[in-house]
């Protein structure tokens, strides 16, 4: 196993096409997380977002150099979007905050789904290689984007998951903001990372190509262009 660039231009089943469709959707996914957090903090108060200058487009002022060389070295990336919560008002604010990342993943799994069946159906006329590379390039989007949403709803620091848990149990958050508590969080992390990544990646694989099978249903219902079951399975 090498790089993982290397491995994807090698394998004739993903190629140069898919490389570049994984690192446009890693940082434009990222990318739009971190404005959802950022879109929320300021809705319920926190100017932090604005006031520091992180409510841009701009891909490296959310994920950092170091976040950047890591996508292209071992195809991983993470952002961030600093909020200060005591200046959120209600009561739930800071899940609502935590909640906006995954939910415009979620979004976005929905937009780049219902924009790889719309091309399923729509594109049989156009030559190839244009009609396989753009299915690939769009059924990365729904596979993606469950990824980062579930893999960040779970309740371990620094996940959104865990910012959810420790609002409405303030006593959760207090143990991780301690020494032993923010050891205790980076062993669950790396435990979550190294053991349940590969399993999430997995079913979300899975949902995914169910999502889009439904996805051609409700079209072929609403339009009468189906999308037949092995044409999605091929894209994936």
């Amino acid at each position: 196993m090498g790089w993982w660039i290397g491995d994807a231009l090698s394998d004739p089943t993903r190629g140069a096409v898919w490389v570049v469709a994984w690192l446009v959707w890693v940082v434009v996914s990222i990318t739009l997380h971190e404005l959802a957090h950022g879109w929320a903090a300021l809705k319920l108060g926190d100017t932090t977002p604005r006031d520091l200058d992180r409510m841009t487009f701009n891909p490296l002022v959310h994920m950092g150099p170091v976040s950047l060389v890591m996508l292209v070295i071992i195809g991983i990336a993470w952002g961030q979007m600093p909020v200060d919560t005591s200046r959120l008002r209600g009561r739930y604010a800071e899940s609502l905050v935590a909640l906006a990342g995954p939910a415009m993943n979620l979004l976005l799994m929905l937009v780049s789904g219902v924009g790889a069946v719309l091309w399923l159906g729509l594109a049989g006329n156009v030559d190839e290689p244009l009609r396989t590379n753009m299915a690939m390039f769009l059924v990365l989007g729904p596979v993606l984007n469950l990824i980062l949403a579930v893999f960040n709803l779970a309740p371990i620091p620094p996940l959104d998951g865990s910012r959810v848990v420790a609002n409405f149990f303030p006593a959760y958050g207090r143990f991780f903001d301690t020494e032993n508590g923010r050891w205790a969080g980076l062993g669950l992390f790396l435990l979550y990372f190294f053991l349940l990544a590969r399993p999430l990646m997995f079913y979300c694989l899975l949902f995914s190509v169910l999502a889009v099978a439904i996805l051609g249903d409700l079209l072929a219902s609403v339009t009468g262009m189906g999308v037949p079951i092995d044409e999605v399975l091929k894209a994936f």
